[in-house]
């Protein structure tokens, strides 16, 4: 993969936003290894935009660790400063998947009754209904039954 470029603008705005952020990722003595690519990569999908702390006093190792970082996993090197490194990258829509055997949830419903007398105020129900319940025209809670069928039609089809 190769790295994203990012307008200067955008590069700004990047940095700003990864601010307030602490390091997710560390590397250590060993340096750069698969496992710290594969964290990397991980804290990329879940946050989007992501401090790395690279524990190397030479400077020119830090750079190709933020180059490589960046190239490997498809993100944008936003910031090097010190042993800092911000890098983004756009998180990946989730798929979601409709369930067909999925059946209505409870919901609650607000029911108006008026006052018998006219001059009182209406009272104002909450009430909770589920799946196989149904309100009246009444306002009253019935719970919903399936339509009886006969045996004997069954069998003559």
């Amino acid at each position: 993969m190769t790295a994203i470029q990012l307008t200067p603008a955008q590069r700004k705005e990047k940095r700003g936003d990864a601010h307030h952020l602490d390091p997710v990722v560390i590397i250590g003595a060993d340096g750069l290894t698969a496992a710290v690519v594969k964290e990397t990569d991980a804290a990329l999908k879940a946050h989007g935009l992501i401090k790395v702390r690279m524990f190397s006093d030479v400077r020119p190792d830090r750079e190709a660790a933020l180059a490589s970082l960046a190239d490997q996993l498809g993100a944008a090197p936003v910031q090097h400063i010190g042993k800092l490194f911000v890098l983004w990258r756009p998180i990946p829509e989730k798929e979601k998947t409709e369930r067909d055997d999925r059946a209505g949830g409870p919901r609650i419903v607000k029911i108006l009754k008026f006052s018998k007398n006219g001059s009182g105020r209406p009272e104002i129900k909450k009430i909770k209904v589920f799946g196989n319940q149904r309100i009246t025209a009444g306002g009253e809670l019935k719970r919903a039954k399936k339509r009886a069928t006969s045996i004997k039609k069954k069998v003559a089809d």
